[in-house]
């Protein structure tokens, strides 16, 4: 499903990492531990094709992602991968129904009941018509997770997603997280900190500035 070889990212002279190689396949939970600054997130984001990197390949569901112009690469997104950010990035004008719905509408693909079906999922049923200031910061995080999954993606990329959360609501997003990712079959690459969330993972993989192991 993911498949990273030889990655090496710089800023200009500055080394962030090297020689990292992974693979995570289809229905497996990796998570990704390492030291502040060492380039996790940078990692997460250039395995979404959002960020560029000097050295190595990477490829998504067989393909292969230095090949996509910008365009190609949020079209690829838009239909096999789902991101869950620590910050939550749902729109505040649109009620939590709506924001779920985003990535069938950019699809065309609308689909109300699906959009039901995860909020039931995530243990938001019912409160689809609130807007998102009406909600707690481990019910945001189950939003997020509802979009990222809505449009069933083949890869499911999480960023720190429980940081912000206190340990007893980390702990239950993180469950529904990777529920909802192995009941789809979704590869999940999470990044954190937390070696609990880390804990929960079918395997983790340390990443230092040399590589990963």
């Amino acid at each position: 499903m993911l498949e990273v070889q030889g990655l090496a990212k710089r800023y200009g002279e500055v080394g962030v990492f090297r020689d990292v190689s992974l693979a995570v396949a289809a229905g497996e939970f990796v998570a990704i531990v390492g030291e502040s600054g060492v380039g996790k997130s940078t990692l997460l984001n250039c395995m979404a094709g959002l960020d560029d990197w000097q050295e190595g390949s990477i490829r998504v569901d067989g393909q292969e992602l230095a090949a996509l112009d910008d365009d190609g690469r949020a079209l690829l997104r838009r239909a096999r991968l789902g991101f869950v950010f620590q910050a939550f990035h749902v729109l505040p004008h649109l009620d939590v129904a709506q924001n779920v719905a985003l990535p069938l509408l950019l699809l065309q693909r609308p689909d109300p009941a699906r959009v039901e079906t995860m909020l039931e999922a995530v243990g938001l049923g019912g409160l689809g018509a609130r807007l998102p200031q009406q909600l707690s910061g481990g019910q945001l995080q189950r939003v997020a997770i509802a979009r990222a999954l809505v449009h069933g993606p083949k890869l499911l990329l999480a960023d720190e997603p429980t940081g912000n959360l206190d340990p007893g609501t980390a702990s239950r997003v993180l469950q529904v997280l990777r529920d909802q990712a192995r009941a789809t079959g979704a590869a999940l690459v999470l990044v954190t900190h937390s070696e609990a969330a880390a804990g929960q993972a079918d395997r983790v993989l340390h990443l230092r500035s040399d590589g990963i192991a």
